[in-house]
């Protein structure tokens, strides 16, 4: 099966403005992002973006960008605009989408995420980590997977839910959901299509529009958690680690 990493990409960020063309060290920050999916090897790299900057920043630096709307709600919305534009005759079976303020993600992180999908009653894939900080469990900005697990190592599980909230009740582990997605053509078409649910608004989670949908998501279990950039304050934290891998 082909792959097709495309990463959405826009500049209007309340918290963080022109957040893709945040320097980090030399680089614009969407760069750093193309970098590491390049670095999978896990499929070819598409930037889809509404800015003709970022554009201009993804190709001067060899990647491929495709320009896209200004309006569009999600990046799940935008990575289909754009595959219909690069791919109307349907090459590409697996689609991963790659959040562009991710300039630490795990190469290796990115090629296991498609990894669910070799099972072909899964729709779509996504990676969680087990929490290992207690702060982490009541925290409502760490989304946790509420899932079965359906390895016997521990390493993948098929998701039932995605919440906020400190969840399941009882002993075990929890897991902090990351937000990057491989999706099956079919699957990524079908939930582009679906009107946004009552749970999806209720806890403010995308994901769980397919879920409520009957669709399937899996979730591979990896190590580490990138940093997300959203603030000042997570760009300085990005620069100082992307700066210490520079100088190893």
């Amino acid at each position: 099966m082909s792959s097709l990493i495309i990463i959405p990409a826009r500049m209007a960020s309340t918290r963080l403005p022109g957040k893709p063309l945040a320097d980090i060290v030399g680089m614009p920050m969407i760069v750093h992002v193309a970098h590491r999916a390049s670095e999978s090897g896990a499929g070819k790299v598409i930037v889809a973006t509404d800015s003709k900057d970022v554009a201009e920043a993804v190709e001067k630096a060899g990647f491929d960008a495709v320009m896209t709307r200004a309006d569009h709600e999600t990046g799940s919305d935008r990575i289909f605009e754009a595959l219909g534009k690069i791919d109307a005759h349907g090459r590409y079976d697996r689609i991963v989408n790659l959040q562009g303020d991710l300039p630490t993600i795990a190469p290796e992180d990115i090629r296991a995420v498609a990894g669910p999908l070799d099972d072909p009653k899964v729709d779509i894939a996504t990676l969680g980590v087990e929490i290992e900080d207690a702060a982490e469990k009541a925290n409502p900005n760490v989304v946790k997977i509420v899932g079965t697990p359906i390895a016997t190592d521990g390493a993948r599980l098929r998701a039932l839910y995605f919440t906020r909230a400190t969840a399941p009740w009882g002993d075990g582990p929890l897991y902090h959901h990351v937000g990057i997605y491989a999706y099956r053509r079919a699957a990524l078409e079908r939930f582009v299509s679906l009107s946004p649910s009552v749970l999806e608004r209720r806890e403010r989670l995308e994901q769980l529009r397919a879920l409520e949908a009957g669709m399937r998501i899996d979730a591979q279990i990896v190590a580490s958690v990138p940093l997300g950039v959203d603030t000042p304050d997570d760009l300085e934290k990005a620069r100082t680690r992307l700066a210490e891998k520079l100088d190893t």
